[in-house]
């Protein structure tokens, strides 16, 4: 996923690169987690208050991050689906907090979710496929015209990543199926829930009306 993003994703798009450092941080943490339960023998692995206060870290800084790197106000902006008429602009503490909220929760929600055979993986890789196919139809000025959704320009390079995701996932669902051969453990649990629950953060509650 992170290969085929850096092969044909537009790099200077900076909200790329910060889908790839939340897939690369949280993989990191889940990486800490299974060495120390496969290599070290420890049965803990990673205490649960330090796995989170990591994760923690991680999410607050991108969420920061993704409010002051906003090029307008509306990037900010508070949009639901079929209401058209609701758009609320969230100061910086509400924005980080549900930004936050998304990226540390889904993570641990994917990783709650792993360990029966294909559990996680398919509706992790049907999420992704859902989110690249949004992300590029808002981030095409016509087709969101078209289908009376907010455009975000740049918001379609996220589709790369999607995709990407969504393939190798896939790919993984053929050796994780009952009988399963491989697991994706916390290294790849956590990566994937970090990176779908940063996702949105990016390209659904930031809409900007056309």
């Amino acid at each position: 996923t992170l290969v085929s993003t850096v092969l044909w994703a537009q790099l200077t798009n900076r909200r790329i690169w910060l889908v790839l450092v939340v897939t690369l941080a949280f993989g990191l943490i889940g990486f800490v987690d299974d060495y120390l339960k496969l290599v070290v023998r420890n049965a803990r692995g990673l205490p649960a208050r330090w796995k989170y206060l990591f994760q923690s870290v991680v999410g607050l800084a991108v969420a920061a991050v993704l409010f002051y790197t906003a090029r307008v106000p509306a990037q900010t902006t508070l949009f639901l689906p079929f209401f058209k008429s609701f758009a609320e602009p969230l100061p910086a503490p509400a924005f980080i907090l549900i930004a936050y909220l998304m990226t540390v929760g889904m993570s641990n929600a994917v990783n709650l979710t792993d360990g029966l055979d294909g559990l996680a993986i398919m509706p992790a890789a049907l999420v992704s496929a859902a989110l690249g196919i949004f992300a590029y139809a808002s981030g095409n000025a016509v087709f969101a015209r078209y289908l009376e959704i907010p455009s975000i320009p740049g918001t379609g390079e996220l589709l790369i990543f999607c995709s990407a995701l969504s393939g190798a996932g896939l790919g993984f669902l053929w050796f994780n199926a009952y009988p399963a051969q491989v697991f994706m453990g916390d290294v790849g649990a956590l990566a994937i829930g970090g990176a779908l629950g940063v996702s949105p953060s990016w390209c659904v509650r930031s809409w900007w009306r056309c």
